[in-house]
């Protein structure tokens, strides 16, 4: 059993969504960000920088992990699923610009023009135009590969996919990025996926393109 600590954003749907495809056992223990519930001493012993998501694995001596990406290579070198170890230097590539790069400035974004619009006009261009340019690459990588690390689906896809499937937040426009929105409506049909997506709200729906 795995215990997951989490709550509803995309890097929590990222470890929701890989657990769902291992089909490993997973308890859900939900983190109320605004409550603060992230600064709380025993979640910090978890996951030392207050961030979600975090596990800890009941079927290996209670091994505790924080940050998603390291979770995703805990959980596919686990199970043996998603982490080819022929193409392993690409996964981990696009892994990495996920989590230094399309994350972290989507997520600046998504505080800049979505919770705090109009607080600060350098702030919202800067980050648009960089979300811009990120659906701009990614489009332009997907005109020559399936998925991001090449034919297979990876966790590279599993820790991208959850910010796309905020584009609706974005104002974009999603459908303007043909294989991009190939790319997400492929992933968005994957049983796993519409099941990771739901790990908090069983009525939420993934958004079309």
């Amino acid at each position: 059993m795995i215990d997951l600590f989490s709550s509803d954003t995309p890097n929590g749907k990222k470890v929701s969504i890989m657990l769902e495809e291992i089909d490993f056992n997973y308890k859900v223990i939900k983190l109320d960000l605004s409550k603060g519930d992230q600064f709380k001493s025993d979640f910090k012993k978890i996951s030392p920088f207050s961030k979600i998501p975090a596990i800890v694995d009941h079927s290996n001596k209670k091994e505790a992990v924080f940050e998603s990406g390291a979770i995703l290579i805990y959980l596919a070198e686990k199970s043996g699923k998603f982490y080819d170890k022929k193409n392993k230097l690409k996964i981990d590539q696009w892994l990495m610009a996920q989590m230094g790069s399309i994350g972290p400035f989507i997520g600046q974004y998504h505080f800049f023009y979505r919770f705090n619009k109009g607080l600060s006009e350098i702030g919202e261009k800067r980050y648009f135009e960089i979300t811009q340019n990120i659906y701009k690459v990614l489009d332009n990588h997907l005109d020559e590969n399936k998925f991001l690390a090449g034919e297979n689906y990876t966790i590279a896809d599993i820790a991208t996919w959850p910010w796309i499937a905020r584009h609706h937040w974005h104002d974009i426009g999603l459908k303007n990025y043909l294989n991009l929105s190939k790319w997400y409506e492929m992933i968005s049909e994957r049983p796993a996926v519409i099941r990771g997506y739901k790990f908090m709200d069983k009525n939420s729906e993934i958004p079309k393109p």
